[in-house]
């Protein structure tokens, strides 16, 4: 850690102690309760929850040929001229499969069936993210116009930093998140706020780790009901940094960004996706998986949300090979209708993930494997992802 600028992680933020043994400094901050996660899947069967041995070589090879199991993956039409998937992997110049872009997204009605509109406002209620369904479809279209907003051109940071440092950054933002027991979406907005700051901020190495807790400090303002206190961020970091130098690196961040927090986290398209698509909890848990190991890797910022739920679903789907129903490829076939790309753009984000998950136990961040290894989570981290039909190569 001491390489890259980093302050010593202290013991508490040891992820393989309890949560009762990891609370003990920050537990005078009021969040006595710990937060309550909005978008836990439905329980399943203990014995479908029961550890797998783990098979680190091949666990995650997988080959994807360019005619998937899928048949076209997330409604992408070979024919259509809306869509240019560029060499180097940059966003296409629309989401939808709307002839207009995201300009006419306000008629988009007139081109969905109604059972999909049905569909999603059932989602979002269930999610609860809505409270009244008259508002449910415009919150939706938001949701997907919104994305364009502080897109990123390219995956390029500052010359004096790297995709390496950026993931060790990012790993030890999420054991703090997870320390403080904070909601999802707070984790994906301060990841966001991150990359962002990195590009428009001159911050030097020695305080990277400031601007990681500054960015999930605001990002819990934003998404919090109760926040830690300052000199409490402040001993996480081992008092590396004073308050004052905490709270004028806020500062610095908001005026950077214009005080523009707004974020449509992939997380909650992930789970819309999957809602209308009627996936089991276990692909859920295994989606929510790959799209976390999405934040440690500097190449996916250039990809919208949607791109990035739809592809961790596909491949969540395509690991866990559970037996198709009726009701249930009929369901994925109306989620699909969701266009969210080029099938070149998700296969090569279903690359970068299954090559993140693969290479866990090589690398020095592991908290989100850890994270996703309890019971809790259906221990889908450690999925032996093994055998012929299980394997993900490199596309020819």
């Amino acid at each position: 850690m001491a390489r890259t600028g980093f302050c010593d992680s202290k013991p508490l933020l040891d992820l393989h102690k309890k949560a009762d043994e990891r609370r003990a400094p920050l537990r005078t901050w009021a969040n006595a309760c710990g937060s309550i996660d909005r978008c836990q899947p439905v329980e399943v069967e203990e014995s479908r929850a029961a550890p797998v041995k783990m098979e680190p070589e091949r666990r995650w090879e997988r080959r994807l040929s360019a005619q998937t199991s899928e048949g076209i993956i997330m409604g992408f039409h070979e024919d259509s001229r809306t869509y240019k998937a560029g060499i180097d992997g940059c966003v296409e110049a629309s989401v939808l499969l709307y002839p207009h872009g995201l300009q006419g997204l306000h008629s988009l009605h007139a081109l969905v069936p109604s059972l999909l509109r049905h569909e999603v406002e059932i989602a979002l209620e269930k999610l609860g993210l809505i409270w009244d369904r008259t508002y449910a479809w415009d919150m939706f279209l938001d949701m997907m116009r919104t994305q364009m907003r502080n897109s990123f051109p390219n995956a390029d940071l500052p010359r004096h930093f790297t995709d390496a440092t950026r993931a060790i950054l990012v790993d030890w933002i999420i054991q703090v998140h997870e320390f403080l027991q904070f909601q999802e979406e707070t984790l994906y907005l301060a990841v966001h706020l991150l990359n962002r700051s990195l590009r428009q901020l001159k911050v030097t190495t020695a305080n990277l780790q400031l601007l990681g807790m500054v960015c999930l400090f605001i990002a819990a303002k934003k998404e919090e009901s109760l926040l830690p206190d300052v000199s409490g961020l402040c001993s996480l970091m081992a008092h590396t940094y004073t308050k004052h130098q905490l709270l004028r690196m806020e500062r610095k961040v908001l005026f950077a960004l214009n005080f523009d927090l707004s974020y449509c986290p992939p997380l909650h398209l992930l789970l819309l996706l999957a809602s209308v698509a009627r996936c089991s909890a276990t692909v859920v848990w295994m989606a929510r998986y790959l799209l976390e190991l999405s934040l440690l890797e500097g190449q996916c910022v250039v990809f919208l949300p949607v791109q990035l739920a739809g592809a961790a679903l596909c491949l969540a789907r395509q690991v866990l090979q559970e037996c198709p129903t009726p009701e249930g490829e009929a369901a994925w076939c109306l989620a699909s209708s969701i266009h969210v790309g080029s099938e070149a753009t998700l296969l090569r984000i279903m690359h970068i993930l299954a090559s993140a998950a693969a290479n866990f136990n090589t690398q020095e961040t592991c908290a989100t494997f850890m994270k996703f290894s309890s019971r809790e989570t259906l221990h889908v981290s450690r999925h032996p992802a093994e055998g012929p039909s299980c394997r993900m190569s490199s596309l020819a």
